[in-house]
């Protein structure tokens, strides 16, 4: 690209006030195509057709710009949730779904959001408002992590939802990372990322001692109920787990 080309653009993206949101948009193609390391603040300055002096107008350094980044993705994130969501609406396990295949969903559609926000090796608990943005969206995941706590059968210690929420988040995760750049990106696997993440989830509330039984679970417009303890042993025609239903 000619000096005059990138001239031209810099004099666009200062005429029209758009600095900002230019340098946000080539950090997020850097990204898509580099990863949240893979890039300098001069290649975002270039990208977006600037000086390399010019993204300081907006940006402390490159950390500053990537937090940006990540915090505008927790934003989507959490509204992309809320909704999957929906205040446990029609009932727990239903609404439990949804939130896992959206959080799937996210990281699919948005791999360079994502990236950013998980990936980037930012110290989050430095920065005020990204942190409280990263808090919000977790706090969907402890929400439902809640109320399916409060499904535990009688008898069963209720677990901390802290730790049920911290441990779904961290599968979801790893489910998303391993589809989208590890083993699941090169060769095809036996199963979805839906159906991974549903097993890992339904081994682990298994594990607590109070699996998610759909036929037990509440009828829209009807109160959640605890699920009743199945007999040893797969049952013939098992329930769809807590993320999808098993092909």
């Amino acid at each position: 690209m000619s000096w005059r080309k990138e001239q031209g653009r810099a004099e666009r993206g200062y005429h029209h006030g758009n600095l900002k949101e230019a340098l946000l948009q080539a950090a997020l193609g850097l990204i898509a195509e580099k990863g949240a390391a893979g890039f300098t603040f001069a290649d975002a300055a270039r990208m977006a057709g600037v000086s390399p002096a010019a993204p300081y107008r907006h940006f402390r350094d490159r950390d500053e710009l990537l937090s940006s980044i990540a915090q505008r993705g927790f934003e989507q994130f959490e509204a992309v949730l809320t909704a999957a969501w929906d205040d446990g609406r029609p009932d727990t396990v239903t609404a439990f779904e949804r939130v896992g295949k959206a959080y799937l969903a996210f990281a699919r559609a948005e791999p360079a959001f994502y990236s950013a926000m998980f990936e980037s090796g930012l110290p989050v608990d430095l920065n005020p408002t990204l942190l409280a943005a990263s808090e919000r969206a977790f706090g969907i995941i402890r929400a439902a992590a809640e109320r399916l706590a409060a499904l535990s059968p009688p008898g069963t210690p209720r677990p901390p939802a802290m730790m049920m929420a911290l441990h779904i988040w961290s599968m979801a995760h790893g489910v998303a990372s391993l589809f989208a750049r590890g083993d699941a990106a090169r060769r095809k696997l036996p199963m979805s990322a839906e159906d991974l993440l549903e097993a890992e989830v339904l081994i682990y509330l298994r594990g607590l001692g109070f699996p998610i039984d759909r036929r037990a679970s509440a009828q829209p417009g009807q109160a959640d109920q605890k699920p009743s303890v199945p007999p040893a042993g797969p049952p013939s025609g098992a329930p769809s787990g807590p993320w999808g239903t098993p092909k």
